[in-house]
């Protein structure tokens, strides 16, 4: 395969008028050739060249009932000396036995230490993994003296310079440990020798050097990672990217360290790049980068070379600790410090979340915590972005094996370890060429002649423009972008994996995923049981109550019928008629209807014959002839004396109450308050006579009487409605009905019963 030399001249691309080298990815024909240039090995060239002679140690960690977690022995090291002390790590015992590591018999700690400059060695960074066991003291062969406890427990420790190979590692370790306290003598040794050196010949033979792409043995199953997180998964992944305090918690150790090894597992290349993360002051991945100046399409690392990956996370500023004990929380707190990714096992430092994380990650509860409202902003998915995880969230649960969580139940390539993997690789393939490609645009907005007509708008917007702005203020985006072209999006597609709009699938497919979820339709069918049982008791139990009181209502009337019989027979035989069922009483009924007739007529007549005379002298006319004005739908209230009616006082006299009310109802109709005519108080009939007078229209109005003029008319008609209301005439005379009229009123009231009740009364 020909290599490009991006460095001599090569032609100007029809797409950019800036001098570039394309590529085409899908095949193996360069568009432009040169002289061959070898290619840079990003491993050599950014790998720990430093830490390449370090040999493993091991170490014991063992607990001490009065001074706490201590360093019993080294292996590996030269007689007489003590790494822990030359390289300054008095927190190792409290990294290798882990808080709550006694609630289990077997557990595994992972932690960075840092290995100070020694001459010409610069400093650099070293990874441990311990694997602690407990077992009762009174198992010892030989129980020493100062073991006063109930159980000893102790971690055996291994100090390496890369974790690319821990997934391995933990399983020898985890067998030398068990074989180490089956022995019930832990003054024997031996065991820990000779893993120590095989660990040794290992590292000279340079086994394992050549399999760069073993990262994927390295922790927790991103199967389970996408099975628990699910749409969160990408969340997480983009949330690194920021370079935020993200704190994971966890009360298993070993699951906490694993799900961060396997998050930043996702970003091609890292595992073999933390030669910086152990402290904040590190920065030997940048000083030793150069920008790449060939490209090989056919190879895999040339291409993640020239793309600018790994994306360095942890540089200048940031730390990676997987396992953080609390005796460590001051290096979180230091000025220097501005992003890490740690865990802790301590739930004291859940009450301080907010002073040392800026998203916290709870793994017993699965549950993801953003303190940071413009983080939050920054992580919320797109519609591409969301429609491509739920994709491989579909992937990964369609091929879900409870039995082997590690490998599909199809045993295919769908929604397995390696399909994961890529395909988060070419969403950040894709993110970073988008990113270039909005730059570009940017720089050249104002070219017409360096437009992309392949290009359709902005690409980078199916990433979230918020997010993309977020990500353009941290420190690995400065170390990308200046270390990379300009014209990445030459040699990788500009386009989102799954761009596009909202969809009607994308929306069923959410509904979907939140039915399972929520275990909605585990509980529509539970549900959907329960009501079908509960309803077929209910109706076996209301047939019961029917059929029991049907039978005793047949039982009733058998029982009626009998003794109708017997008593039929007695008369009989007594020589009596019959006897039958006893009608209502008439004459009684008559009696009573006659008495109520008769009220009910006295008391119409009489309404009849004051509705007649006040017909007769005009409705709700006053004493000196004048016509009150009549209101609508006025409600019917029994009358009261006027004088005592604010509505009939003169407009001074009444309350403000009133008035405001009327101008808000009149602005109400639109009408400016303002230009509204006068209103002229006139003296106003009782809201009794205003009831009954529906038919007759009102009068004019006359001319606005004074004021003594309107209190005498107040008095008059005060003296009319107390005389209305207390059955007097006009003339001072109480009206007195005759005998005729009321006997009168009696039969035609009568006759009306009669006619409706269809029974003659006499």
């Amino acid at each position: 395969m020909e290599n490009i030399d991006l460095e001599s001249p090569p032609a100007t691309t029809a797409t950019a008028p800036d001098p570039i080298a394309t590529v085409d990815s899908t095949s193996a024909a360069p568009i432009t050739s040169a002289t061959t240039v070898p290619i840079v090995d990003p491993v050599a060239k950014n790998g720990n060249g430093v830490a390449a002679g370090f040999v493993p140690l091991v170490t014991v960690v063992g607990f001490h009932h009065a001074r706490g977690p201590e360093v019993e022995g080294w292996f590996g090291a030269e007689e007489g000396t003590d790494p822990a002390v030359d390289n300054e790590w008095p927190l190792l015992p409290f990294m290798a036995l882990s808080d709550g590591a006694h609630a289990s018999t077997e557990d595994f700690s992972y932690f960075t230490v840092l290995r100070p400059a020694h001459g010409s060695v610069p400093a650099t960074s070293l990874f441990g993994i311990s694997c602690t066991r407990q077992m009762d003291a009174s198992a010892l062969i030989n129980r020493p003296a100062d073991v006063t406890r109930s159980t000893v427990q102790k971690a055996v420790v291994v100090i390496a310079d890369s974790p690319q190979f821990f997934g391995m590692l933990r399983e020898r370790l985890g067998v030398v440990t068990t074989a180490w306290f089956a022995q019930r003598e832990f003054a024997d040794t031996e065991i820990l020798k000779r893993f120590q050196e095989s660990l040794r010949e290992e590292k000279e033979r340079g086994v394992g050097q050549a399999e760069e792409d073993r990262e994927e043995y390295l922790g927790m199953s991103l199967r389970e990672l996408v099975r628990e997180f699910r749409w969160q998964t990408l969340v997480l992944f983009k949330c690194c990217l920021l370079q935020p305090k993200m704190l994971f918690f966890g009360s298993r150790c070993e699951r906490l360290c694993m799900m961060q090894f396997s998050l930043i597992s996702l970003i091609p290349g890292l595992i073999r790049n933390l030669q910086d993360c152990a402290d904040p002051e590190l920065d030997s991945y940048e000083r030793h980068m150069s920008k790449p100046t060939s490209l090989k399409t056919s190879d895999r690392s040339s291409l993640l070379n020239y793309m600018g990956l790994p994306l360095q996370i942890f540089g200048k500023g940031s730390l990676f600790g997987p396992y953080t004990p609390l005796q460590q929380l001051d290096i979180l707190a230091d000025y220097g410090t501005k992003s890490y990714i740690v865990g802790s096992t301590n739930s004291l430092l859940l009450q301080q979340k907010d002073r040392y994380s800026d998203i916290l990650i709870n793994l017993d509860n699965t549950t993801i915590n953003i303190t940071s409202s413009s983080l939050r902003a920054a992580l919320t998915l797109s519609i591409a972005d969301r429609r491509w995880i739920d994709f491989i969230t579909q992937s990964v649960n369609d091929t879900w094996d409870d039995a082997n969580p590690s490998r599909p139940k199809t045993m295919g390539y769908v929604g397995s370890e390696e399909f994961i993997r890529l395909q988060f690789e070419e969403y950040l393939l894709s993110l970073i060429s988008a990113v270039k490609c909005h730059n570009y645009m940017v720089h050249h907005a104002n070219n017409p002649k360096a437009m992309l007509p392949q290009v359709e708008g902005d690409p980078s917007n199916d990433f979230g423009t918020d997010w993309i702005e977020a990500w353009s203020r941290s420190e690995n985006y400065r170390i990308w972008d200046r270390y990379t072209d300009s014209h990445l999006f030459d040699i990788v597609e500009p386009k989102h994996p799954c761009a596009g709009g909202l969809t009607i699938e994308d929306v069923q497919r959410r509904l979907s995923e939140q039915v399972k979820e929520y275990h909605l339709d585990e509980r529509f069918a539970v549900g959907k049981e329960v009501l079908g049982r509960n309803l077929a008791a209910g109706k076996q139990k209301a047939s019961t109550v029917f059929n029991k009181l049907y039978s005793d209502m047949e039982a009733l009337r058998e029982a009626q019928r009998r003794k109708h019989e017997e008593a039929r027979r007695e008369a009989e035989k007594n020589g009596l008629p019959s006897p039958g069922f006893q009608g209502p009483d008439l004459n009684t009924a008559k009696q009573t209807v006659q008495s109520v007739g008769s009220k009910a007529g006295a008391y119409i007549g009489s309404w009849g014959t004051w509705v007649g005379e006040k017909r007769k002298t005009g409705w709700g006319r006053s004493a000196s002839g004048t016509t009150t004005q009549k209101k609508e739908n006025s409600p019917t209230l029994p009358p009261r004396p006027i004088e005592k009616d604010p509505a009939l006082r003169p407009s001074e006299d009444r309350p403000k109450t009133n008035e405001s009310y009327k101008e808000s109802l009149f602005d109400a109709d639109g009408v400016p308050s303002s230009k509204k005519a006068p209103v002229h108080h006139y003296p106003v009939p009782s809201r009794f006579h205003e009831a009954v007078d529906e038919d007759e229209e009102p009068a004019t109005k006359p001319a606005p009487a004074t004021e003594p003029e309107v209190k005498k008319e107040v008095v008059v008609l005060d003296e009319v409605a107390a005389k209305e209301a207390n059955g007097w005439g006009e003339e001072g005379t109480k009206k007195v009905e005759t005998d005729e009229e009321r006997e009168e009123r009696n039969g035609e009231v009568a006759k009306a019963l009669e006619a409706a009740s269809g029974t003659p009364i006499s």
